[in-house]
């Protein structure tokens, strides 16, 4: 490993993703770690967890997506699912996915997906509120996220088809949230931060495992690339 790399996945990276020329001014996002100390999450079995146990011992790569039914957060989450367990396992890393829907829909959604990882659920979305993730869309002409591969259009319709099949109206939360990604822990320790703008706005997934220090994988097929 390079020395300048090394100096990367050590120090603290605070820092707010600038995606387009109208944000190039705005400041990280302030993140106080500790407003969601109170927080719960809620697995698949409707069990309550601390919300700071998920961060206390180990560095997390928190991933809060929109809705589950929101095409954009599908496609990202399926990339998600392609990391493997041994990449996070050897660098003590690890990956959690937060929703803000009802916790009976989190199984549905990983068979979706494919998913694997660690997912919880946020049904009130105390954290989403206590970190101000947006409650609504910034549109701006943004770069496109890498890992949404459908078209508008084609997306739209997919979302519809899945409300279809599920149509309880707590699977999808608020369509109007926002989500993010951090890097955190151990401890309240805040290594980097990004929330989103828009639907398309992600963290690109290799951004995040390089600078939580594990080893990046290959979406596109090409060796050594880094979609940022």
């Amino acid at each position: 490993m390079s020395t300048s790399l090394e100096k990367t996945l050590q120090a603290p990276q605070i820092v707010q993703i600038k995606r387009c020329p109208q944000n190039q001014l705005n400041p990280p996002p302030v993140i106080d770690i500790k407003a969601a100390a109170d927080c719960f999450v809620v697995d698949r079995y409707g069990r309550k967890i601390s919300f700071p146990a998920l961060y206390e011992e180990k560095k997390a790569i928190l991933v809060f997506v929109r809705h589950f039914l929101c095409y954009t957060c599908r496609e990202y989450v399926e990339d998600l699912a392609k990391i493997p367990q041994k990449y996070l396992k050897d660098a003590g890393v690890r990956l959690i996915v937060i929703g803000q829907c009802g916790h009976d829909h989190i199984q549905g959604f990983c068979a979706l997906t494919g998913y694997t990882h660690e997912i919880y659920s946020d049904p009130e979305r105390k954290i989403y509120k206590s970190f101000q993730m947006k409650q609504e869309e910034t549109f701006y002409q943004a770069v496109r996220s890498p890992h949404v591969k459908s078209s508008t259009l084609t997306g739209i319709f997919k979302s519809m088809w899945s409300a279809m099949k599920n149509p309880a109206f707590d699977f999808q939360g608020d369509p109007r949230q926002q989500g993010g990604a951090l890097i955190i822990g151990p401890g309240d320790k805040l290594h980097f931060g990004h929330l989103d703008l828009n639907r398309l706005d992600h963290a690109p997934i290799n951004l995040l495992l390089q600078l939580a220090g594990v080893k990046t994988v290959d979406f596109n097929h090409e060796a050594g690339i880094i979609n940022i």
